[in-house]
Order: C-alpha cells, then sequence, then structure tokens
C-alpha cells in the first residue's frame, strides 16, 4: 500500500510539473511566433512552431499522466499506467514529423535566403531560452523513470537548442551578414533532437510491444532463484514486461520436489525477486516432484530446440501445483 501510495504522489507530483511547463511553453510560444514572423527568421519560426507541438505534447503529457492515476476496474486490471508510455509513444512520432518539416523547410530556405532582422531575432530567442529552460528545471526531476515526462522533456530539449541556435544564428548574421546559417543551425538542431526522438519511440514502442526490462537477465534470474532458495531444483517460462518502466511483473514456473516446502520457496522466492530486481508483482507457479512435465513446451527454436522435441520427462510421483500471485 505504501508503493501505491507513493505512485500516486509522485503521478500527483509530475501532473503538476507539466501544468506548470505548459504554462510557461505557451506564453512564450506567442512571443515568439510574433518575433519570427516580424523578424523573418526560420530559425525562430521554427522554434516557435516547436514550440506549439512542444503545447500540444506537454497537454497530451499532462492528460495522460492524470489519466493514469485512476484506479484498475474490471476490464483494466493494470489500470491506466500504460497511458504514459503511449503518450511518450505519440510524442516522439509528433516530434520526429516536425523535425522533418523544419528540415524541408530550411533546404528551401538555403536556397532562397531572406533578409532578417538579427536584433529582433537576438532577443526573442534569449527570451525563449530563458523560458525553456525554466520549463526543462520545472521537468527534470521527473523524468527519471518517468517515459511520459521524458517525452515531454525531450520536446523542451529540442527547443531549449533551437533557442541557442537562433541567438547563435542571429550573433553570426549581424557580424557577417550571411543569413544562410540561419537554416543551417535549424538542420542542425532538427538532426540532433531526431536521435532522441528515434531512441524514445524505440524505448516506448518496445514496453508496447510487452518486452522484457534490459536491466533483467532471465538466465541470472532464475540462476540466482536456484541459488537462493535450496528447494527450487528448476525454474523456467519466465516472462517479464514492464507496464510502465517502474512497474515490471513477471510470471514462471518453480520445480521442487516435496509439497511440504512449496509455501516457504513461494515467499523467499517473493523476496528476492522484490530485493535483487523490484519486482513487487509477481506470479509463481510452483510444480511439485520430480521433472516438470511443461519445461520443455516453449524452449527457443535455437539450440535447444532438437531437446525440446526429443526430451520426455518422468512422471511425477505427486501430481501437484502451486501457484500464487502478489498483486
Amino acid at each position: 500500500m505504501a508503493n501505491c501510495a507513493h505512485q500516486v504522489n509522485e503521478g500527483e507530483r509530475n501532473s503538476r510539473r507539466l501544468l506548470l511547463a505548459l504554462g510557461v511553453i505557451v506564453t512564450f510560444m506567442v512571443v515568439e511566433v510574433i518575433g519570427g514572423i516580424l523578424s523573418g527568421s526560420l530559425a525562430l519560426l521554427a522554434d516557435a512552431t516547436h514550440m506549439l507541438t512542444d503545447a500540444l505534447a506537454l497537454a497530451l503529457a499532462a492528460s495522460a499522466q492524470i489519466f493514469a492515476m485512476r484506479p484498475a476496474d474490471s476490464n483494466l486490471h493494470f489500470g491506466y499506467r500504460r497511458a504514459q508510455v503511449l503518450a511518450a509513444f505519440v510524442n516522439g512520432v509528433l516530434l520526429a514529423f516536425l523535425l522533418v518539416w523544419i528540415i524541408f523547410e530550411a533546404i528551401k530556405r538555403f536556397a532562397s535566403p531572406v533578409d532578417i532582422n538579427t536584433p529582433l531575432m537576438l532577443w526573442v530567442a534569449v527570451a525563449g531560452l530563458v523560458a525553456n529552460i525554466v520549463a526543462f528545471a520545472i521537468l527534470h526531476r521527473g523524468a527519471a523513470d518517468d517515459l511520459n515526462v521524458r517525452g515531454a522533456m525531450l520536446h523542451v530539449i529540442g527547443d531549449l537548442l533551437g533557442s541557442v541556435a537562433a541567438i547563435a544564428g542571429a550573433i553570426i548574421i549581424a557580424a557577417t551578414g550571411w543569413v544562410r546559417v540561419d537554416p543551417l543551425l535549424s538542420i542542425l538542431v532538427a538532426v540532433l533532437i531526431g536521435v532522441s526522438a528515434v531512441r524514445l519511440i524505440r524505448e516506448t514502442g518496445f514496453i508496447l510491444l510487452e518486452g522484457a526490462p534490459d536491466n533483467i537477465d532471465p538466465q541470472q534470474l532464475g540462476d540466482g532463484l536456484k541459488a537462493t532458495v535450496p528447494a527450487i531444483k528448476d525454474v523456467h517460462h519466465i516472462r517479464i514486461w514492464q507496464i510502465t518502466p517502474d512497474q515490471p511483473r513477471i510470471t514462471l514456473h518453480a520445480c521442487i520436489d516435496n509439497a511440504e516446502d512449496a509455501a516457504a520457496a513461494l515467499r523467499s522466492a517473493k523476496d528476492y525477486l522484490a530485493s535483487e530486481f523490484g519486482i513487487r508483482h509477481s506470479t509463481i507457479q510452483i510444480d511439485i516432484g520430480g521433472d516438470c512435465p511443461d519445461k520443455y513446451d516453449d524452449a527457443p527454436a535455437s539450440a535447444s530446440s532438437g531437446a525440446a522435441k526429443t526430451a520426455q520427462p518422468a512422471p511425477r510421483s505427486t501430481p501437484a501445483a502451486v501457484a500464487a500471485h502478489n498483486s
């Protein structure tokens, strides 16, 4: 219960962070749109457009954060936490499309440069930089374990770099008159942010596909269980996935020889999973007696496929199984 309360409190804090950052971004987005139009700077307009998508991304992230705090029901047994991951995935895709548009416009502007009001471009870019630093500081503390907040922060980082590029462009244009530096810097920012956008899409997509956490090795987990709980002779059918990065789940089968060891083995196995891997929600089936008949049911179709087809487990003298679930 304490863990659930901590998750709710952190969710509420992240919701407030997102809404506060949204207010900052919307305010300075209006400033950059006006400044970009008046100065003629593509870098400012690109950054203002990015701020618009940031505002949408932050609104989506805040909505998902609030939605994720709704309790589970009879249809959604894990609740709505996955909404955070879905929002982060959508934000990553939107960001990728935006960056493609910025690169396209920059190529057109490079071929046909226009005059730019550099003093106005500089001051608006500085104001945008301040706004993005404030928004980044608001979101940074909540981004460590929350993909939703991280996705929103990635948009803000893109704006922050865009403002830096606009400031550098204004200084270079004022000193040299080379207006083509404006679209060049826009392309550079787009490429830098594109790398992070692809990483976010890949990470969130992996979670949506029920991928296992990359910091948990199933082989190491199974070996550790057998070493920690001597009554467990074999571990198989290990299935690990994530509701969110901080919410791993696992199901597995553990074989023991004697039925009287089942309860103690189950308690020890759950304690081990919680302490060593942070898995506090697990479903463990205890198979009792001799070899386990379903050990080879889903063996990988590689080197072990032959063993999976030919191995014939011996009949168990005590055909019993104990399953336990911890929610």
